[in-house]
């Protein structure tokens, strides 16, 4: 066992018996590359990535390979997800050098961690157009040795360049306008994918911080050419193999660009965000389809990926017995050996043939058709259909599940889980599902007491044990959880948690610029104070945390709140408005500050009925700008949530008060005059 063995990444503990000699990222591992003046080969993954599991399998595992390595060099192993910052600060230098990134991230450091050349995968012998693993060990060490002062100048130019303490790029705060919004519209709109839905043309990402936004156009606008790109991707990724049709869930993306073929994994965030915005786009439309996929999501995360504890897990692999997606995928033959005269139905309707659509003559399942087009050729009525279907996937699921499945990542990223915890609170709230809301205060509470020490958030947690001081994302996204849980509960404990940790944000995080750093200030030094932000796989923590303060200050009236969410957002205003699909929750942040926030304050009993038709006359539209807070009784003076600061009942029923800016409109009673002053 080398020096991982006492780790709780799994996928740092998937390399503790490599015969190389790895180290966790640490003082030992850099201490012992100045004491034998050695180079550092920095590998980063993650355990759902496939060529990470390539690479292993041909290079790692391989002892004449890690001969090499340990004799050349001081070996150090990194989970990405555990530390987003140095993956953030290196995959900047791999880009730099070869004008593009990935993983698994294969960097060469001096001693003192600064970058000099880097790579992702490298084949353990020559092949794709590549030199083999061990020439680039050989060669790496050769120029470090030989020709150090290039080695020196190289890693100088790079470690300059990482430098991002003042942008100097930032607009003006009258710029984080309607204007901005529909630029970035217009501009979303030219890589459109008119036919099958998205952006782009493969592989394609489900991009969910951008469908939110184009819900959100449509919601100030009114704009149907939003609504309508917003729901056919919706509608079109939930028909094809890029979704889970016996399970629920989505797989990470498509590599083709019709959403058939997925890369296989799936990831906690990727679920979290989609979630949200079908429960949204179903909200919007009425229409049941998209409450029945976010239903499916929520299932899916509570039976799967869910922790005794109420934690939510990271990820789970795309591959099992070393094939990927041999879990997922069906013959023709099978399902009819497996479902009888229920066969031809499943044939139909999920696409299947003999030839098959995969690897090997297997199916991925997906819906090509519309129920009544399946239907019609079947010769069965719509509802009957959908009733055998329910029965099939019964049955699939059942025979599914004694499959070898495929490995699950079983740490707690608090990051990924505040953005559950978020989606999963709203949606306890909309749907008036008591499971939801038992879940989710079961999640909320495990990461208050597990997870937030000395009222600061760490950045994973798994047997037992939180570590890593959180990043900003991990702040921004725990804030955000806590605000719906508020919303849910109207405990102010909860409104109280989440103050806590923006006002810590805002002590820790700030940049000279008036943005904000990715790592506190007391974090452990680097080569680089790292600072992402553009919206990625998951919202930058700058996206999120602006989009969260704007929604404190319409709790609070705090301006302080307000200003500092303009001032990490104007570092954005030309990045936003010539690459919009990079900013997705930026924009998201924008549109909170132009359109400005309703904030709804409710005094009433929350058990009585009519306190209950208020607050679904609230939940049963899409309301992304507004805030609702709720107190029992009459608060006649200071309160700790200012909102409800001196809200009284009015005639002894349950009132409303819709305010704006904490200027308020008549006090209501009645759930169409409530209706009638919401936005």
């Amino acid at each position: 066992m080398n020096h991982l063995q006492h780790e709780t990444s799994p996928y740092l503990l998937q390399h503790a018996e490599n015969p190389v000699e790895w180290y966790p990222w640490g003082a030992a591992a850099l201490q012992k590359a100045r004491d034998e003046n050695k180079p550092i080969l920095l590998s980063i993954g993650y355990s759902a990535c496939h060529w990470c599991h390539v690479m292993a399998h041909e290079s790692f595992e391989h002892a004449e390979t890690a001969e090499i390595m340990n004799r050349l060099y001081v070996n150090i192993k990194v989970d990405r997800e555990e530390r987003p910052d140095l993956d953030d600060i290196y995959m900047q230098s791999v880009q730099q050098l070869t004008g593009q990134g990935g993983w698994p991230m294969t960097v060469f450091l001096l001693p003192d961690g600064r970058p000099f050349y880097g790579g992702t995968y490298y084949p353990r012998e020559a092949r794709y157009g590549m030199p083999a693993f061990r020439q680039i060990l050989e060669a790496v060490h050769d120029a470090y040795t030989k020709r150090r002062p290039d080695v020196e100048s190289a890693a100088a130019q790079l470690t300059d360049s990482l430098q991002r303490d003042m942008l100097n790029i930032g607009g003006r705060d009258d710029e984080l306008n309607a204007d901005l919004l529909d630029a970035a519209f217009a501009k979303l709109r030219q890589g459109y994918d008119k036919q099958h839905g998205g952006f782009g043309t493969q592989p394609k990402f489900p991009q969910p911080m951008n469908l939110e936004f184009l819900l959100r156009i449509h919601a100030r606008t009114g704009s149907t050419d939003a609504l309508d790109m917003a729901t056919h991707t919706l509608r079109t990724m939930a028909r094809g193999g890029i979704y889970d049709q016996i399970g629920g869930g989505f797989h990470r993306y498509s590599v083709d660009q019709i959403w058939l073929v997925p890369h296989f994994e799936k990831m906690l965030y990727d679920n979290a965000q989609l979630s949200r915005v079908y429960l949204h786009a179903g909200q919007i439309t009425g229409d049941s389809f998209f409450r029945r996929i976010a239903e499916e999501i929520y299932d899916y995360v509570l039976r799967e990926m869910t922790a005794p504890d109420g934690g939510f897990y990271s990820t789970t692999d795309a591959d099992s017995e070393g094939e990927e997606g041999k879990f997922f995928v069906w013959s023709k033959a099978e399902l009819q050996d497996l479902l009888g005269d229920d066969a031809p139905i499943a044939i139909e309707y999920f696409g299947v043939s003999t030839r098959g659509n995969f690897e090997e003559h297997t199916n991925i399942l997906n819906v090509p058709n519309d129920d009544e087009i399946a239907a019609q050729r079947l010769n069965l009525r719509v509802e009957v259909l959908r009733e055998r279907l329910t029965a099939i996937k019964d049955k699939l699921f059942a025979v599914r599940s004694q499959r070898i499945a495929p490995g699950l990542d079983d740490k707690i990223v608090t990051a990924w889980n505040g953005m559950m915890l978020a989606s999963l609170a709203e949606a306890a709230r909309v749907l008036e599902r008591a499971d939801y809301r038992a879940a989710a205060l079961r999640s909320a509470e495990f990461l208050r007491d597990a997870l937030i020490a000395d009222g600061r958030p760490r950045r994973t947690y798994k047997d037992g044990r939180a570590k890593i001081n959180g990043y900003l994302e991990d702040y921004a996204n725990l804030i955000d959880g806590f605000i719906q849980v508020y919303q849910l509960t109207f405990d102010p404990a909860w409104f109280a948690l989440a103050r806590s940790l923006a006002d810590t944000a805002l002590a820790r995080f700030r940049a000279p610029d008036g943005g904000f750093f990715d790592t506190s200030d007391d974090h452990e030094a680097l080569i680089a104070r790292p600072r992402s932000l553009e919206d990625n796989a998951v919202p930058s923590g700058t996206s999120m945390l602006t989009k969260t303060l704007t929604l404190l200050a319409a709790y609070t009236g705090e301006d302080a709140y307000a200003a500092a969410a303009r001032a990490g957002l104007r570092q954005l205003v030309s990045a936003m408005r010539e690459y919009p699909q990079a900013f997705g929750e930026a924009l998201n942040a924008v549109d909170l500050l132009a359109r400005g926030v309703s904030e709804i304050a409710l005094v009433g009993d929350p058990a009585a009925d009519a306190t209950k038709l208020l607050l679904r006359t609230v939940n049963g539209a899409y309301r992304p700008n507004s805030v609702i807070a709720l107190s029992p009784m009459d608060v006649p003076d200071e309160f700790a949530i200012p909102l409800l600061s001196y809200r009284t009942q009015r005639g002894g029923q349950p009132t409303a008060y819709v305010c704006r800016n904490f200027a308020c409109q008549m006090p209501v009673t009645t759930a169409d005059a409530l209706r009638a002053q919401l936005p």
